[in-house]
């Protein structure tokens, strides 16, 4: 018909609603992303049996962290689901997960670690952190993934993007005052003052704080580009689908 939408069209893209799919799509993404974890553990594992040493253990301990807000984002779906309007007992599971968020692509700013060390092959190392950071990464995408589809569910999907957009700037953001600043999430419960100082002088003056602007955009863009490209995929890979339904 000629009023169809296209399934590859902008209007469309940005309208869908993300969704975690059925059951069988559902307890296969759980599984792969479990298998994957283990994957990275099993090579920290073998590392750990040839160098005789416990190097990158504090991997083990980051990909934990990638995982809180992933089971946070499940668990607020979970207590929504068919939810038209948000409801006040998943606030704190929302506000659980923006806190422990940037954790999850924090680990990708481990490779700044990678050096020759317990004579260690360095290519088994950066395939070590690679195989971390991709953890941190889609656990992280898989959360905001949800998360988004819930702000599109209740608001639009104006808001929705929007929404995204802010938790991937908070992210890059985060990661600064983590890797540079060595403040991590348990400092918003236990200096929130501190933080909230850093933030205030951050942001009205900016050009004391270069640094700290420059690294943030740039994580944001490249967390940005990421996630967007992943989005798209799984969009056109439904678009796939349409386009064989007569």
């Amino acid at each position: 018909m000629a009023n169809a939408q296209h399934p590859y069209s902008l209007e469309r893209v940005a309208t869908r609603v993300p969704s975690v799919g059925p059951w069988r799509t559902r307890l296969l993404l759980a599984l792969a992303l479990c298998l994957s974890s283990a994957l990275s553990i099993l090579l920290f594992g073998i590392r750990v049996i040839y160098a005789e040493n416990a190097t990158f253990f504090f991997l083990n301990w980051n990909l934990l962290l990638a995982w809180i807000p992933l089971l946070a984002a499940v668990a607020a779906w979970a207590l929504q689901d068919g939810a038209n309007r948000p409801r006040l007992r998943v606030t704190p599971l929302l506000a659980l997960w923006l806190l422990f968020f940037p954790n999850a692509p924090y680990i990708l700013t481990d490779l700044i670690h990678l050096a020759p060390r317990d004579n260690v092959p360095m290519w088994y190392d950066l395939l070590l952190i690679l195989s971390y950071a991709w953890n941190g990464l889609i656990l992280g995408f898989v959360s905001l993934w949800i998360v988004q589809g819930l702000l599109q569910r209740w608001f639009g999907p104006i808001a929705g993007w929007a929404g995204a957009a802010a938790a991937i700037f908070l992210a890059a953001f985060g990661i600064y005052l983590g890797r540079f600043l060595r403040w991590n999430s348990w400092d918003m419960i236990t200096q929130p003052l501190a933080i909230v100082r850093h933030l205030l002088s951050a942001a009205t003056n900016p050009t004391e704080h270069i640094k700290a602007v420059v690294i943030t955009l740039v994580l944001c863009a490249i967390l940005g580009a990421m996630y967007f490209t992943i989005a798209l995929l799984s969009r056109a890979q439904i678009g796939t689908h349409e386009d064989q339904k007569p």
